[in-house]
């Protein structure tokens, strides 16, 4: 992180809570943590999933836990929140991903940690046909809009109720990434394989590499990036400032593309209106963020991934 926007209260080595350290993205941010020389306390709920890093240690319980959120959180300087049930039922969505990540909030607040910086994402956005270019201010979808818009917008609502913690909402869109779990290089792939490969070539696919991604998460969870009365040069000190974080323009022909060739099959092009806009990642280049995985490089990591498990 460039932008001489180090926060001079931040400490040499500080001590990180990251939930869902096991995932595509709890393990990239653990390991950009250890990069910059923080103590990561890596919350899982399986022994010996957490990334074998040095400076990694595991604390092994449910996060929503009031007990276990106390224990990690006593002492933190931030806490990284990663976790949301995509594709579970509503309730489980709600349960944990908007009462779970609200109860880790408010211990943290409680305990004294500084910074909750939380995966929120840019689903949560109006992107349909015609609406253009999309900030941080752009429209957010109305409720009813699905079960996982719905729950992130909740949690991101709710979190920005938790008086006296700086909050930073990162809000990602398709997060590329080699991985098991990995939605975007193996489980929509697996879906386009059995069938789902209609999409308009022109519609927007706007994405970020997890490794990207990991880098500005940390970058603010460690004080590299100082707080400021105008969140267009850093969070706001008590606030709940978001941040779109996302890679260079790409469209469905690109990625879609790409999965079928890899596959070995057709894609099925359609032609109705659809949103062509960017998501503008202004606010988080001012605080000193730029993507370093192009377009290129994403999508040759997905076709050897997929090419190698052919």
């Amino acid at each position: 992180m460039v932008a001489g926007s180090v926060d001079c209260m931040a400490p040499a080595s500080p001590a990180v809570v990251v939930t869902g350290a096991n995932g595509l993205v709890g393990a990239a941010v653990c390991q950009a943590l250890v990069q910059r020389s923080a103590q990561v306390r890596a919350v899982v709920r399986r022994s010996g999933s957490a990334p074998a890093l040095e400076g990694v240690t595991e604390h092994v319980g449910d996060f929503s836990d009031e007990s276990v959120a106390r224990a990690v959180t006593q002492g933190a300087d931030a806490v990284v929140t990663t976790v949301h049930p995509m594709g579970s039922s509503r309730e489980v969505q709600h349960r944990v991903g908007v009462e779970g990540t609200s109860v880790v909030a408010r211990v943290a607040r409680d305990a004294g940690v500084a910074r909750l910086v939380h995966v929120s994402t840019a689903g949560v956005y109006d992107r349909s046909a015609g609406v253009g270019d999309v900030a941080e201010n752009g429209a957010l979808l109305p409720e009813g809009s699905g079960d996982y818009p719905d729950t992130k917008n909740a949690a991101d609502a709710a979190l920005a109720q938790v008086g006296g913690l700086t909050v930073v909402l990162v809000r990602p869109p398709a997060i590329m990434g080699a991985g098991d779990t990995s939605v975007w290089n193996t489980v929509r792939p697996q879906a386009i394989s059995d069938g789902e490969r209609r999409a308009n070539p022109a519609q927007t696919w706007s994405w970020v590499h997890v490794d990207d991604l990991a880098a500005l998460i940390a970058d603010v969870a460690t004080g590299a990036v100082a707080t400021a009365d105008d969140p267009e040069r850093g969070p706001v000190a008590g606030g709940a400032t978001p941040v779109i974080v996302a890679g260079e323009p790409a469209t469905w022909r690109d990625y879609l593309g790409t999965v079928t060739d890899a596959l070995g099959m057709e894609p099925k092009w359609t032609d109705e209106p659809v949103w062509t806009g960017q998501l503008l990642t202004d606010r988080a280049r001012k605080w000193g963020w730029a993507p370093r995985v192009s377009v290129a490089r994403a999508l040759d990591e997905l076709r050897q991934g997929l090419t190698a498990r052919a």
